[in-house]
This record gives C-alpha cells, sequence and structure tokens, in this order.
C-alpha cells in the first residue's frame, strides 16, 4: 500500500500503518515487469510481515474489502485472499 497525502487525511488511520514511509512499501505491490510466480511470493510475504505487527491491520482490511481494493496486500492479504473472502462472506 503507498500512501498519497489526501489519503491519509481521508483515513486517519493511515498515519499509523506500519508501511508508511518505508523503503519496502513497493512490496504491496507488483511491479510494472513481469515477475515470476516465486518473486511475487517473496514479495508478498515481505508485504505480509510488515503487517502483522501494523497496529492498523483491520482497519486497512476493512477498507480494501468495503471499497474492492482490485490491487495489492492490504490488511495483510492479497487481492485473491480478499476476493475469496468476500465470496464466503457471500455465499
Amino acid at each position: 500500500m503507498l500512501l498519497v497525502a489526501r489519503d491519509a487525511e481521508d483515513r486517519p488511520w493511515l498515519r499509523a500503518a506500519a508501511c508508511k514511509g518505508r523503503e519496502q512499501s513497493r512490496a504491496f505491490y507488483p511491479p510494472m515487469h513481469h515477475e515470476s510466480r516465486d518473486e511475487r511470493a517473496r514479495r508478498e510475504s515481505q508485504a505480509k510481515t510488515i503487517c502483522l505487527g501494523c497496529p492498523v491491520q483491520r482497519s486497512c482490511l476493512d477498507y480494501a474489502l468495503d471499497t474492492r481494493e482490485p490491487f495489492g496486500i492490504w490488511g495483510g492479504m492479497t487481492e485473491n485472499e480478499r476476493r475469496s473472502l468476500l465470496i464466503t462472506a457471500v455465499g
């Protein structure tokens, strides 16, 4: 998750996000170039590790679920994991 100044104003919880301002923030989204399955797994694992200790992990995940965020790691979950969670909740 990359933080934009406007986002921090709209959602104050972003100010406490563990990923805020981190060099590793690029781990939260896929690169512009092709990445192998192993590269993706490593990138996602790195992002999820940051999420584990985040004080606003639940708020982040709730936001991604509420807005149907289609990309990236939010609240410790990939887009596919969030999609599965939503399908299970509706089903």
